[in-house]
């Protein structure tokens, strides 16, 4: 009778802690789906910043490109400028020379009548015959004097008049040159400002390309913060109806269980009234009693099974839902170096497979599957396998529990776990590296 019971009590609470499981079970999936997004909604973020930060250097490239391109421009007016003066001053200058070359030919002309009045006067003869139609030696004198100075003063006319031509010729190349150099400056200049500008172009493209990229990535970020408080408000939903759950099985079972007390207790009562009544007196007193003792003696585990009196389960009887550490042939040691042949291989959510990707929960119950202990599919429910022990008592191959995260310990304070989509399947030096929950033994 108490045997029937206890049993009914405990389907009860099991009915109930599978309710509670099943919540359980999502509320983890929707942690590790919480810490996805908060992963991504901090890859945003920081794509923003840079975003930010490129396009601050991008401004402030087409800031110094503008100041360029207005000192170009400002070159080009004052070269324009330069160029129209040294116009004028070629347009001087050639005045300069007309009237230059205008004298010099008054004054070729000048020496050249005079040669010819004196050669049309006595020929080659000239000079000769006004030397010896001289009346006296006075007025040879005079002659020769005034020979020598028409001849210095004709020369000096020649000489004016080269003179004053090759000046005006080299001024007028000088200006011509320094036209040609400020024309040649000019061209440069106006290259590049069309260089600049063309800059400043493709540069305010791609500012307004960063403009587009940080809209989109506003937008995903508002995206998977919207997810985020989605998933926030889902996991304490469940978390309330989780613990609601596990109070109202708690309610129950201690309801059934007084309810149940109450019914051995009269049920022995009325046993214990017709057994004295019996002829048989104290010998059917004695057996019934006997018999009772005998079931009173038997206790039961968790899971309803029969426990003997030294406290084991009889062979064929046990049932945990969890692979006996004391049958494993395996050892923390075996299952630590078996785990870390696979560090370096990505972290994929919802992920089972060593090579090719697991999550946290996926690569423990694929690490412990090779050594024939099945383990629940997520950290949460894994954190209820085996014995728990305490973290200073930690052995390799024992589980460190965390909030919504599972490793393997190796020893040394060292962990392997399925850390996170960027580290991968990796190392950790420090076991504590968060409130560890539970430290769970499987083998």
């Amino acid at each position: 009778m108490k045997k029937k019971i206890v049993c009914l009590t405990l389907a009860i609470m099991m009915s109930m802690t599978q309710a509670a499981t099943v919540s359980a079970s999502r509320e983890d999936e929707l942690r590790e789906e919480q810490a996805w997004t908060s992963q991504q909604l901090d890859s945003v973020y920081s794509r923003m910043d840079e975003l930010a930060s490129a396009k601050a250097q991008l401004q402030s490239e087409i800031a110094q490109l503008d100041s360029d391109l207005i000192n170009t421009m400002v070159t080009i007016d004052t070269l324009k400028g330069d160029i129209d003066n040294k116009e004028l001053e070629i347009i001087k200058t050639k005045k300069n020379l007309a009237a230059a070359q205008n004298a010099c030919e008054a004054q070729y002309n000048t020496v050249k009548k005079h040669i010819q009045f004196l050669y049309e006067k006595g020929g080659e003869d000239a000079w000769l015959n006004m030397m010896m139609n001289a009346d006296n030696l006075a007025d040879l004198l005079t002659k020769v004097e005034y020979t020598q100075e028409t001849y210095k003063l004709d020369r000096k006319s020649l000489e004016k008049y080269e003179n004053t031509a090759k000046q005006v010729k080299a001024i007028k190349q000088r200006y011509e040159s320094e036209k040609a150099d400020l024309e040649d400056m000019k061209k440069s200049y106006e290259d590049q400002s069309y260089v600049l500008q063309c800059k400043i172009d493709e540069k305010k493209a791609a500012s307004a390309d960063f403009d587009n990229e940080l809209a989109y990535a506003q937008q995903m970020a508002e995206e998977y913060a919207n997810l985020l408080a989605e998933q926030t408000a889902e996991i304490n939903r469940l978390e309330a109806e989780r613990i609601a759950a596990e109070e109202e099985a708690r309610r129950q079972a201690e309801e059934e269980a007084a309810r149940a007390a109450a019914a051995q207790e009269e049920a022995d009562t009325e046993e214990y009234e017709q057994d004295t009544e019996s002829e048989d007196g104290d010998d059917t007193y004695y057996d019934t009693q006997s018999d009772e003792s005998y079931e009173d003696d038997v206790t039961y585990d968790e899971y309803g099974n029969v426990i003997d009196s030294d406290n084991t389960v009889p062979e064929g009887e046990y049932y945990s839902g969890q692979e006996s550490s004391a049958g494993s042939s395996s050892s923390g040691s075996s299952v630590v170096d078996y785990a870390t042949q696979f560090v370096g291989n990505p972290y994929v959510w919802g992920g089972t497979s060593l090579t090719n990707g697991a999550d946290c929960s996926g690569f423990v119950q694929s690490v412990y599957k090779n050594f024939g202990v099945d383990l629940p599919r997520t950290s949460y429910e894994q954190q209820n396998a085996g014995t728990e022990v305490s973290y200073s008592d930690a052995q390799p191959g024992d589980l460190i529990c965390y909030g919504s995260h599972v490793a393997i310990y190796m020893g040394n304070g060292q962990i392997v776990h399925a850390s996170n989509s960027v580290d991968g399947i990796k190392v950790s030096n420090n076991a504590a590296y968060r409130t560890i929950t539970s430290v769970r033994r499987l083998v």
